[in-house]
């Protein structure tokens, strides 16, 4: 069934782009381009792996202040300044993650060529702080004044371990929000609206060890009982709808020095994901489940010792979802088709949006370019400069729809 956006989010976008404020807004973010992308690479220049954001945040918060914002480093490390409004609308949250997944010794070079800039973190995340500044910059360039505040924030810890948590203090210590918008990712008509819910933890299979020979038959083995566990799990059958993943992506034990021993102990790590959370908590138990039988089976293999394990939880985001028919996500959609692009709803995603709809919040993530392959979270990281600005409007006039404006009042019930 085609996708159908309400005759009041419409008539509320068609009020706003036809305020002369809002066309010289839009036409502002258009020349401002290269202003824009030149801060992006200068911010893409600031090595900021997860839990190591600091000087990255305190430059994305100066950005802002020459912006003629106030602003601040909150408890938690995110960088925050708040745009007030004139009172009566809806408080906005419209922010980008600081954090990249590349280690602090990474080469950082910008190179631009072929219609694209080339950096590990050149789209992820940095093009999201940059919209960030772009909504900014046109707002004040055009004398917008919005009725609900909009608070501009990077955020930390999005990646890997992060496991959004940035996002998820921030959401958490300002309960006057009423929205979020995220920018994150590449494609600017690409609209995440559902939260894939994640579960991430360490296991330490524990033994007595010994020696590969000697000990032989009278000791169990660690390792074997982590194999027999990662067979077990590699077996399982999940769901294609709603969509359920699941993966040991680590392993360590011994040493190559010790290659001639039982070691006392084995370290695996999994992540299982899924759109729906009652199918995230069933697959818990059972790859839980698998891993004491596999305890067992190794201690009953030999009868001479227990294999026992230990758990480190290491990272857990809930899944949610929203009617596709929330007004921020049927916003999201009349803006996309506004722009002349025909919006494309994803259903699930790993992105800061989880942690807004876990809190209640009306909430989407944006990307901040073009559809096309970026190759994030790799070496050859690329940012294609051709109508990318196209990403800062699109962030622009969702967090104004948002708030409401003299001319359109805001959308958010």
């Amino acid at each position: 069934m085609t996708y159908q956006v309400s005759e009041k989010i419409k008539n509320r976008l068609a009020a706003l782009t036809a305020d002369e404020k809002v066309q010289k807004a839009l036409a502002f973010i258009k020349d401002d381009r290269d202003t824009i992308l030149d801060k992006q690479c200068e911010l893409t220049l600031i090595p900021a792996p997860t839990h190591h954001e600091a000087e990255k945040a305190k430059r994305f918060l100066e950005m802002m202040q020459e912006e003629g914002l106030e602003g601040y480093i909150d408890e938690y490390g995110n960088a925050v300044a708040v745009r007030k409004g004139t009172g009566g609308g809806k408080t906005v949250l419209v922010e980008g993650h600081l954090d990249t997944v590349f280690p602090l010794d990474t080469k950082l070079e910008i190179i631009r060529e072929d219609g694209y800039i080339k950096c590990p973190g050149i789209v992820d995340d940095t093009r999201g702080l940059a919209s960030v500044l772009s909504t900014i910059r046109a707002l004040n360039a055009a004398g917008i004044e919005t009725k609900g505040d909009i608070h501009f924030v990077g955020t930390v810890q999005e990646e890997g371990t992060g496991a959004l948590k940035g996002m998820k203090y921030y959401v958490e210590h300002h309960p006057e929000l009423d929205a979020s918008i995220s920018v994150d990712g590449d494609g600017w008509s690409d609209i995440t609206f559902e939260a894939t819910g994640i579960q991430t933890y360490e296991v330490v299979f524990h033994g007595v060890g010994g020696h590969a020979y000697g000990a032989f038959g009278k000791v169990a083995n660690p390792i074997h009982a982590a194999g027999r566990a990662i067979a077990k799990i590699s077996d399982f059958v999940v769901p294609n709808e709603p969509r359920t993943s699941f993966a040991v992506t680590n392993l360590e034990a011994g040493s190559y020095s010790a290659v001639h021993s039982i070691v006392p102990e084995c370290t695996i790590r999994f992540n299982f994901r899924s759109n729906d959370q009652g199918e995230l908590e069933k697959l818990r138990e059972k790859i839980f489940a698998a891993i004491d039988e596999a305890c067992r089976e190794e201690t009953a293999r030999w009868g001479m010792d227990t294999i026992t394990y230990t758990v480190k939880h290491i990272c857990d985001v809930s899944a949610g979802s929203q009617d596709p028919h929330t007004a921020i996500v049927e916003g999201a959609v009349s803006v996309a088709e506004f722009l002349g692009d025909g919006a494309t709803l994803s259903k699930g995603g790993s992105t800061n949006c989880n942690r807004a709809i876990e809190a209640g919040l009306q909430a989407v993530c944006l990307g901040g370019g073009r559809n096309y392959s970026a190759d994030c979270h790799t070496l050859n990281e690329k940012f294609l400069i051709d109508g990318a600005y196209k990403g800062c409007q699109a962030a622009m006039l969702l967090a104004v729809l948002c708030a409401g404006t003299d001319t359109a009042e805001s959308i958010i019930e």
